[in-house]
């Protein structure tokens, strides 16, 4: 398998390096840290309240990133096994998913808080409800793209139906599982945040919100970085994972 070379990754390092250079001239000639405080504010800020963001804040917006992402994958899955297997759950559970994305979660999440309180159930629903819908379609579709020939070619072999499934569709439907995680996997951290931005007593966006009470434009941008590198890394793994793994099982 081809490996990116260090060649092949300078453009996107040249073209970060000039946005971050052009943002941090831009808020020193703006000077006005509270409105648009630069780069190198926002690491010192990151650096000063290290404790309160790393040892408080982040462990609970983590457990409600993979947490709601968790169980996404989960209800995302079954429910694609069952439209597979069902027509009639078919016919029944595609209009429902459709009214689920219809309504933004930022103008519900309130809600939830009225129903749940300010605990983790409340967020994690809004997290659920962002990302279990392109898992579901993207599984059942994989399920439906098998190869047809190889199909028919097993079922001539003496196949029955769960081992076609096993050994023919679930192998197919991997690489657009894969590509529905990459997708939902930002989505999913944009939600943590916003949930707790709406109805926390902790985590990244409740403090986020609580230092635009204070005009500490730099503390408001940190949970915001934060978000970013954690976005980063996940992807990193999940693009790993896929070149290692699934694209080989694939294959094979």
């Amino acid at each position: 398998m081809k490996k990116t070379s260090v060649a092949e990754r300078m453009p996107s390092v040249i073209l970060v390096a000039a946005i971050f250079a052009a943002w941090q001239i831009a808020a020193m000639i703006i000077n006005m840290q509270h409105i648009l405080p630069s780069p190198a504010d926002i690491i010192l800020k990151i650096w000063e309240l290290k404790e309160s963001l790393f040892l408080h804040h982040l462990p609970s917006t983590l457990i409600t990133i993979f947490s709601g992402w968790g169980l996404s994958i989960v209800t995302g899955v079954l429910l694609a096994c069952l439209m597979r297997f069902s027509a009639i759950a078919e016919a029944c559970l595609k209009p429902l998913l459709i009214i689920t994305q219809t309504v933004p979660v930022i103008c519900i999440s309130p809600l939830f808080v009225v129903w749940f309180g300010y605990t983790i159930g409340a967020r994690l629903i809004a997290v659920v409800l962002s990302t279990f819908f392109v898992i579901t379609l993207n599984t059942y579709d994989g399920f439906l793209s098998a190869d047809i020939k190889k199909k028919e070619w097993m079922k001539t072999c003496g196949a029955n139906a769960r081992q076609i499934f096993f050994y023919l569709e679930v192998p197919s439907a991997l690489p657009k599982f894969v590509t529905a995680l990459k997708m939902t996997l930002p989505w999913a951290v944009i939600d943590a945040a916003v949930a707790e931005w709406l109805g926390a007593t902790e985590g990244l966006g409740y403090f986020s919100k609580r230092m635009i009470g204070k005009m500490d434009g730099a503390a408001v941008f940190a949970p915001v970085v934060i978000l970013c590198v954690i976005a980063l890394i996940c992807m990193a793994v999940l693009k790993h994972l896929d070149k290692k793994y699934i694209r080989y099982r694939s294959e094979v």
